[in-house]
């Protein structure tokens, strides 16, 4: 049990800062393209109270970190409106990639911190445990939340780039989905692994690539180690 209550107390400050900051720069990336509707409503913080959600900040991630399951979560949305960009189809493109964009970079800082880490510490004197591991899951929250958040169903920010990118007739249709986009969500991610386990999306669809980057992030960290 202390170490499920350690682990925990590694990755949700790991998914804090991984969700206040994918979020915050939506709230930047829109102020950049023309609509302050997130500096307006004080969105724009890294101040985590102003963006969790104690159900899907806290409480989601907290129970699937304590279960073994994956750990996800999503904070407060940062409001866009779609109206007030200056070039509404581009600008929703924009601000949806920021955010994925941002946990890569996240990652990136978290491998070199890694690196740094084991560059310090000789082979034969390991750094404390609860370094690496922090350093480790920071870059593992930040790529999963990254890419988990291109999956193009509504209302993921990979499905706005998706949107953006189809012809305008499609893109009307695909629109039309949107309002089903949790149900369609709660279908695919739990009914459907439920029913046919083969099918789980996170494993099938999600971890691979995942592991692919995590993979490449980890190799800069032995780069910088020396190995």
């Amino acid at each position: 049990m202390t170490e499920t209550i350690l682990l925990a107390a590694i990755l949700i400050p790991c998914l804090i800062v991984a969700i206040v900051f994918h979020e915050v720069a939506h709230g930047w990336v829109a102020l950049m393209l023309g609509d302050p509707t997130a500096k307006e409503q004080r969105r724009l913080s890294l101040n985590p109270i102003r963006h969790v959600d104690p159900v899907g900040t806290l409480l989601v991630p907290g129970g699937l970190a304590l279960a073994g399951l994956p750990v996800f979560g999503w904070a407060k949305p940062v409001p866009v409106i779609k109206q007030r960009l200056d070039n509404p189809r581009f600008g929703m493109m924009a601000v949806a990639a920021a955010g994925p964009m941002t946990n890569f970079i996240l990652a990136l800082i978290g491998a070199i911190v890694l690196g740094v880490v084991m560059a310090l510490f000789p082979a034969d004197v390991p750094p404390p445990q609860w370094l690496a591991d922090g350093a480790y899951y920071f870059i593992a929250i930040n790529l999963f939340l990254a890419l988990f958040n291109l999956l193009p169903i509504p209302p993921f920010d990979g499905s706005h780039i998706v949107e953006g990118l189809l012809p305008a007739s499609a893109a009307r249709v695909y629109n039309k989905v949107r309002p089903f986009g949790f149900p369609l969500l709660f279908i695919l991610l739990l009914v459907v692994p439920y029913v046919f386990p083969e099918a789980n999306i996170i494993e099938n669809v999600v971890f691979p690539p995942v592991e692919w980057a995590m993979n490449k992030y980890l190799a800069v960290s032995e780069w910088i180690a020396g190995g």
